[in-house]
């Protein structure tokens, strides 16, 4: 990296171990909507987002999604890749709830799992 491209900002020093990053980080509102936009096309018939979460229980997911035609249920936490692994306390209280739950599905994702998105909401005939 030349001390050129640090002063125009077109690049920024690593520390030891750090991995470079070359396009932008997805804000989490902008994956949201791309993965209720992809759940709308694989005929998820109910979604539903809160959308101001300070009337909402600490920690509930992000996005419920339903499927009636093939009895899907799917809660969903959205994250933006630079946020923090560890989920905070509440929103670990639901995922534990909820991955205890026959017929319910449970995924934390970030926009970096897309395929994995893909994968999981894909309709499928029966």
């Amino acid at each position: 990296m030349s001390a050129l491209a640090l002063r125009r900002g077109l690049a920024y020093p690593l520390t030891r171990g750090q991995a470079r990053r070359f396009l932008p980080v997805e804000r989490e509102s902008s994956f949201l909507q791309r993965v209720v936009e992809y759940a709308r096309l694989q005929r998820f018939q109910l979604i539903y987002h809160t959308h101001n979460s300070q009337h909402s229980a600490a920690g509930f997911p992000d996005l419920v999604l339903v499927r009636p035609e093939d009895g899907r249920v799917v809660f969903i936490e959205c994250k933006a890749d630079d946020a923090p692994k560890r989920l905070p306390l509440a929103q670990e209280a639901w995922k534990d709830g909820l991955e205890r739950c026959p017929g319910v599905d449970y995924f934390c994702w970030r926009a970096r799992d897309w395929p994995e998105v893909q994968r999981v909401l894909r309709w499928r005939k029966s």
